[in-house]
């Protein structure tokens, strides 16, 4: 199960006995769930009024932070294309496993320096997380052009002969170039009709050349025939064609651009390898920074609650549970069983939308508010059904 529970209570005597209790109702005594210590560095509480503002900008900000998280796994997956199935194994946070990284979880004293107020820790984060999506967004348009320019060209070059490319399927010998009066039309005919081709091509118009046709190629639907005519009736012979189903393909022999066509997709095809190792790179290492800043966010707002909840000085355990798969509602009776006396109203809404009480900060907006503070982490980064 990719779901996690991070919450926090109050410090007992002490916060090691607090985590002892939780551990030993859930874990040990009714194998519920498996329990980490998660661990929150001594952060700059600040003021009540700042904490309050902050509770909000960071739930907005959680919300933003996965967001582009999932942005960057989704498009990850569809670079990957073909190797899509081995998406998970790329999606690592600070060289680990995503589970590994969150129940192992040490805040970034690097990043995040701790003696920097909380609101400009949570600063920091967006202004980071807003430059990869921003860059997200430059390198995965510039990448997708490419993507379907190349796509476009080999559409032409495997469509059928009504569509495709002709230019790899005719040589210079089918054509009678540099004449001044004649010219050799492509025309497509269904392969029922290739004999109806054959018996009356020549009497489609005066001014066609005897015998000059012949079958270059043909596909599962259609063969290619080229006729040799005189330009003046080449129009009237195009009417008359298309009259008995026979298409005439609009295309002139030039070796110069025929060259071209080739050496472009040879380009693209070039272009899109040279961009796909790095592309790919980028996306590992800023997936990681996204979603190890996803977790910053996560412990910044377990903090910011739990001081609002259980007051100060600063005295309370956070924890992250992982339920057994079936034991979800079973926990959570045990938790409110443990918790209840924390807030007493919260459980008569059965953990729904609190209703008799909103104050701003308090995670009472919450969809799901407990006596404890809560968050839910979900790290399945792939193939997320919306909610």
């Amino acid at each position: 199960m990719s779901e996690y529970w991070l919450i926090s209570a109050p410090g007992d005597k002490t916060c090691q006995q607090t985590w002892e209790t939780l551990n030993n109702v859930t874990s040990k005594q009714n194998n519920l769930s498996v329990n980490y210590k998660f661990h929150i560095p001594d952060l700059k509480v600040g003021t009540l009024d700042q904490l309050v503002g902050l509770s909000d900008d960071l739930g907005k900000l959680d919300s933003f932070v996965d967001s582009v998280t999932k942005k960057v796994a989704s498009y990850l997956g569809e670079v990957l294309e073909d190797q899509r199935d081995k998406l998970n194994e790329n999606l690592l946070a600070n060289n680990s496993d995503l589970a590994g990284y969150i129940t192992r979880f040490q805040w970034d004293l690097a990043k995040y320096p701790i003696k920097q107020s909380l609101r400009n820790i949570a600063d920091i984060i967006s202004k980071q997380v807003g430059q990869i999506d921003a860059d997200l967004k430059s390198k995965s348009t510039a990448y997708n052009n490419l993507k379907g320019s190349l796509q476009n060209l080999e559409k032409k070059q495997t469509g059928s002969l009504l569509t495709r490319n002709l230019a790899d399927l005719v040589k210079k010998d089918d054509f009678i170039l540099d004449s001044e009066y004649l010219t050799t039309l492509l025309v497509v005919v269904p392969r029922a009709g290739y004999n109806d081709w054959n018996a009356n091509y020549e009497k489609l118009t005066d001014m066609i050349v005897p015998r000059s046709s012949r079958k270059i190629t043909e596909d599962a639907e259609f063969g290619l025939f080229n006729v040799t005519l005189f330009k003046k009736v080449a129009e009237e012979f195009k009417i008359h064609a298309r009259e008995r189903k026979f298409v005439v393909r609009e295309f002139v022999y030039n070796e110069e651009i025929l060259a071209a066509g080739k050496n472009e997709m040879t380009k693209l095809v070039t272009d899109k390898k040279k961009q796909f190792g790095p592309l790919v790179r980028w996306l590992k290492v800023n997936f990681s920074e996204c979603f190890c800043a996803w977790i910053h966010v996560k412990a910044l707002r377990v903090f910011v609650e739990s001081v609002l909840r259980y007051g100060l000085p600063v005295n309370f355990q956070a924890m992250l549970l992982h339920p057994h798969k079936k034991s979800t509602k079973r926990l959570r009776d045990v938790l409110n069983q443990l918790y209840g006396h924390l807030d007493s109203s919260a459980l008569q809404g059965s953990g729904k939308v609190h209703d008799t009480v909103d104050i701003p900060g308090l995670g009472f907006g919450q969809s799901e508010y407990f006596p404890y503070v809560y968050y839910k982490i979900n790290i399945d980064m792939v193939d997320q059904k919306p909610i």
